[in-house]
Formats: C-alpha cells, sequence, structure tokens
C-alpha cells in the first residue's frame, strides 16, 4: 500500500533559467535533494552575452587553475556527474532554449514559454541570467576590445583578477567613481609601476574623496577619446591604446568599469522588485517579492559578484525550495493517510 501511494504523487517542479555557475549550482543542489529539475541553457546569442563566456583562467578560487575556461568546463563536467548518478532522471536540460516569458497562475504556479514556443508549467523558478559588463566602443564598435579580453588581457573582475597587475603598467577604461576606485585599490594592493584612468572622451564624474585619491597616488586621467590598441591577441600581449593624434599610452594590462548590463526583463515582467541598479531584491534565500520565485548568482542584489558566491545563493534558494517541497510532501502524506483511514 505503501509504494501504491507514494506512485501517485506528483512532486513539485523548479525551473532553472540560466546555466552559468549560479544556474548550474542551482541544479545540482536540486538534484542532490532529490528534486524535479527542469534547466535551461538559453540560445548561443544569450550565452555569448554572458559574463561566463569571458571567464577562462579562475585564479582565485582553490583548485580551479587547471581550467582553460573556468566556469564552462567545470560545469561540463557536472552535468556528466549528473547524468552517471542515481538521480539522473531528476534532470531535464534544454540546453539551447531559452525562455522569453514567465506568468504566474492564480495557485501561484508558473506558465514558462520557450523562443521556440514551447509551454512549460512548474512550481518555484530559480532565475540565474546573469549580467554582462557594459563593454567601451572603440573604432566605433564594442568589438574591438573583445579579443583582448577573450585572452585576459583586458578583465572586469578586480577581485578575480587584479593580482595580475602586480609590475605592470596599467589602464583602466571608464570615467565615475567605480573606475577610480578600481584604480586607488590596485595602487594600495599591488602598487602597478603606473596607473592610467581612460574616461574615452567621458567627462569625469569622480567625487572629492576620489580626486583626492587620484592625486595623492600621482594616477593619471587621459581624456581623449581612445582610437586603437595595440597588442598580440595569438601571444595575449597588450601594449596600449592609441589616440587620434598617433600617440600610445603603454598598458600592459587593462580593466573595463563602465558598468554592469543586468539581465532582469523576465523578473522585471513578472514585477519582481528591483534595486536602483536593476538587481533584484530578495530575502535571505534568494526568494523575491514574488511568491516561489527565486534568484541566484550575479543578479541577486547585495552579493559580490563571484563564483562562490553565485553557488552560496544558488544552494539557499535551493534548499529553500526543497523545505516547501518536503512540506508539499508531509501535506500529501496526511491527506492519503485520512484517505486510506
Amino acid at each position: 500500500m505503501q509504494q501504491s501511494i507514494d506512485k501517485t504523487y506528483a512532486p513539485p517542479i523548479t525551473a532553472v533559467i540560466g546555466a552559468g555557475a549560479a544556474g548550474m549550482m542551482a541544479a545540482l543542489r536540486g538534484v542532490l535533494n532529490n528534486d524535479k529539475v527542469l534547466l535551461f541553457g538559453g540560445k548561443a546569442k544569450d550565452k555569448k552575452k554572458s559574463r561566463a563566456q569571458w571567464v577562462t583562467k579562475v585564479e582565485n578560487m582553490p583548485g580551479f587553475f587547471h581550467y582553460k575556461k573556468g566556469i564552462n568546463d567545470p560545469n561540463k563536467e557536472t552535468l556528466d556527474f549528473i547524468k552517471q548518478s542515481p538521480f539522473a532522471d531528476n534532470l531535464e536540460f534544454k540546453k539551447n532554449l531559452s525562455i522569453e516569458k514567465i506568468e504566474q497562475r492564480k495557485d501561484g504556479r508558473f506558465d514558462l514559454l520557450d523562443d521556440q514556443g514551447n509551454e512549460y508549467l512548474c512550481d518555484h523558478i530559480v532565475m540565474a541570467t546573469g549580467v554582462m559588463d557594459v563593454q567601451p566602443e572603440i573604432e566605433g564598435s564594442i568589438k574591438t576590445i573583445f579579443p583582448y579580453s577573450n585572452v585576459q588581457a583586458v578583465d572586469y573582475c578586480i577581485r578575480c583578477d587584479g593580482h595580475h597587475t602586480f609590475e605592470k603598467e596599467v589602464a583602466i577604461i571608464g570615467h565615475g567613481d567605480s573606475a577610480a576606485w578600481v584604480a586607488v585599490l590596485l595602487y594600495e594592493r599591488y602598487r602597478p609601476f603606473n596607473i592610467t584612468l581612460l574616461t574615452d572622451g567621458k567627462e569625469t564624474q569622480f567625487s572629492e574623496e576620489l580626486k583626492e585619491l587620484l592625486d595623492l597616488y600621482h594616477i593619471d586621467i587621459e581624456t581623449r577619446g581612445i582610437d586603437g590598441i595595440k597588442g598580440d591577441t595569438k601571444k595575449g600581449i597588450l601594449e596600449g591604446f592609441y589616440f587620434c593624434d598617433g600617440s600610445l599610452i603603454p598598458a600592459d594590462f587593462a580593466f573595463v568599469s563602465l558598468g554592469m548590463l543586468v539581465y532582469n526583463k523576465l523578473a522585471t515582467d513578472l514585477g519582481a522588485n528591483v534595486d536602483e541598479r536593476g538587481f533584484v531584491l530578495t530575502n535571505d534565500k534568494g526568494e523575491s517579492s514574488v511568491k516561489n520565485f527565486y534568484i541566484a548568482g550575479d543578479l541577486r542584489a547585495n552579493t559580490k559578484k563571484q563564483i562562490y558566491t553565485a553557488w552560496d545563493t544558488a544552494v539557499d534558494s535551493m534548499d529553500d525550495i526543497n523545505r516547501k517541497t518536503r512540506l508539499h510532501f508531509r501535506e500529501y502524506k496526511k491527506k492519503q493517510r485520512e484517505k486510506f483511514n
């Protein structure tokens, strides 16, 4: 009788949108919690807009030094592990599909529509669509910077890659306080040979505190527009940035600090609250203002934008969903006992 009753149970389904660091950890934790997970990996063009595609080496996390693609390679191994585990049936992976629309039903469940017109019904959602850094336009295109980003001669995260500036000539592209803080922190932490802030023709927007620090540390500010990049991407070498008069500001390494594109449209369309920068506000478990709609990874407000933080937020969300799932099962069992008694 026990087995017969359990076979009639339909477990709740959690949709995980995004398969970067946060999305993959959410899928893994959900599967190992013995919950049903529907994972959407996104289309190729979505992946290209993700920060994960520009992360090659991961040098601020133990055990990640040997991966050529610091996020994608471990994620592939994770999928292989799940496929070979006793919990393989818990995961349904929609590799090249993106979610275009989400609507919440009156009963709290969610209707999802993907880019191919397929519809899905789930009980919980973990959204992990992440962010992307705003790129500078050089030679009339944002693509000019990409070959240097691909070889990590140009980077975006000071916590991940600030150590590369040790004993280097450094340039920072940006004109606001965030760029100035990058310059100040690099000077105080690593003492590069020289630091130049490149505003790329934009007017500086530095606070008085930062103006004083930039002056104190003799950090140069170049306000002319960047006209080109000198380097050898095949060898992973950056040499500097050209200006319209042919002059060159030397740089062995550069950071881009122009802000972030926050991929929050699905969340805002659903009515989730966001902060002034567009990051989705949540409770300590990652649940947004929309019940059963969770946020993990870089998209969540008030978190470090790091792989290990993304993992932690994903685990918190999936464990809270598992708590709700177990309560759902508990209520089901009580009703079944009443029914058969």
